[in-house]
């Protein structure tokens, strides 16, 4: 016989929310409004007990299983119908170590959590392009940002992460203990237990030099052009990423182009601040521009600048893959379907991950494409769910058109619900490795809700 819904109540200090609560709306809900699910159980998990009680809830009763840190998963595997959702967002302590340059952060801290408590020290890690975006999704999906190009992936610079099994046991996993699990979280997605906490290292950034410049769509093959060629051996400290957006009413874009759809360039210098207008130059001289706002800001800023545009509740579709070369073929890609992005919520990036990504071996950690230099993402992203089936398609479409020039995986970060077909794909080599630490780890595969890896 299983464990009743009384009996977990009295095993955590977190609340326990079923059906029959009032707050059971508002706990079943995520990032993705599109999803709409009605789990049995809602655990607000306090602390590392909580959600080993979970686990374990979940596991004797023979139930699904989700796990929620910031709840961003564009295809809802934060949330599922009839099982137990551990949602990890009361767990949200970040505390720093200025002499080591390390921070440790609760498994359900967003990024914003963290860059506000590592600013303080003037001290960083690559997070997020989204502030309430949740470190364990980005980290154990890879983690591409704005410091990458620099500091490397989110995963390159984790150094130890406390892991909930499936058994409910609660390990420490870093290079020397439980090393093939430490290998597996950086990349491999949440197919491998619970992270409670994260320990990541830090480099010195306090204040960036950088923000947006705006294009008009005429200009899309000159934009990734020189973006194509700036960005192969630009300085590391030196990002940038092209993204298609329609022009929100921002103060410092002419009012009568509110509305316009356009390319856009955003840069981040981190470097020293007085070097960051000649480090930018070359983007401000690639062609006639609409607006721009370039200046000294403090990094938590530029980590949040897209935080207005995808407040939670909107519907989301997204479709990715990782490219080598920016090829003029692809670039007739973007230009086909740039322009067509359909609100100002959506957009299209095309990051960087070369530079200190490349100096990691392919292998070495669960993320594989380290001779990729961008991920692109297509974020659908509108607020009226009448308009999804023309916005899945506009999704969809420039994905078929983008697919022939690019690699066969993608970014597990930036997945729908309907790729689990490309899970092998998206490790390549490293995928029998993973299938191996999931047999190790867990091998009745409780933790299915994700880009799965199956024992």
């Amino acid at each position: 016989m299983g464990i009743t819904v009384a009996q977990l109540r009295e095993q955590v200090r977190g609340a326990v929310i079923d059906r029959d609560d009032a707050g059971f709306d508002q706990a079943r809900r995520v990032y993705n409004a599109m999803i709409d699910r009605r789990p049995q159980v809602v655990v607000q998990c306090r602390n590392a007990g909580d959600v080993a009680a979970a686990v374990g809830y979940a596991r004797e009763n023979g139930l699904d299983l989700a796990v929620r840190g910031g709840g961003h998963s564009v295809p809802g595997f934060g949330t599922c119908d009839d099982g137990v959702v551990i949602d990890l967002a009361p767990m949200r302590g970040v505390r720093v170590v200025p002499g080591s340059r390390t921070v440790r952060a609760e498994g359900g801290a967003t990024w914003g959590d963290v860059d506000a408590a590592t600013h303080a020290f003037g001290l960083a890690t690559t997070g997020g392009i989204i502030s309430s975006t949740g470190v364990g999704g980005l980290t154990l999906g890879g983690g591409i940002g704005h410091l990458a190009r620099g500091q490397g992936l989110t995963c390159d610079n984790l150094i130890s992460a406390d892991v909930v099994t499936a058994g409910g046991e609660l390990v420490v996993a870093d290079e020397h203990r439980h090393a093939d699990l430490f290998w597996a979280l950086r990349g491999g997605g949440g197919n491998f237990g619970v992270v409670t906490s994260f320990e990541f290292r830090l480099t010195p950034v306090r204040d960036i030099y950088g923000g947006l410049i705006f294009f008009e769509l005429d200009q899309i093959p000159n934009v990734l052009r020189a973006y194509r060629e700036i960005i192969a051996d630009a300085p590391e400290r030196l990002s940038m990423f092209p993204a298609f957006q329609i022009a929100p009413p921002l103060p410092f874009i002419p009012q009568d182009r509110h509305g316009d759809a356009l390319i856009a360039i955003v840069a981040c210098w981190a470097g020293p601040i007085d070097a960051g207008p000649d480090a930018v130059r070359p983007l401000r001289d690639i062609a006639p521009i609409v607006a721009e706002h370039l200046g000294p800001m403090p990094y938590p800023l530029l980590n949040g600048t897209f935080d207005v545009l995808v407040p939670p509740g909107l519907q989301h579709y997204w479709k990715a893959n990782f490219v080598v070369e920016l090829t003029d073929e692809m670039i007739a890609a973007h230009v086909e379907h740039g322009p067509r992005v359909p609100v100002v919520n959506s957009t299209v990036h095309i990051y960087p991950i070369n530079g200190a990504c490349h100096r990691v071996a392919p292998d070495a950690t669960a993320f594989a494409y380290r001779d990729a230099n961008f991920a692109t993402v297509i974020a659908g992203m509108w607020p009226d769910p009448a308009d999804n089936a023309a916005n899945i398609a506009w999704v969809r479409d420039y994905y078929a058109a983008t697919a022939p020039h690019s690699e066969e995986g993608g970014y597990v970060n930036f997945m729908a619900g309907d790729d689990q077909g490309r899970i092998k794909a998206n490790y390549r080599g490293n995928y029998g490795r993973l299938v191996q630490v999931k047999r190790a780890y867990d091998p009745e595969n409780l933790f299915h809700l994700n880009q799965n890896v199956r024992p």
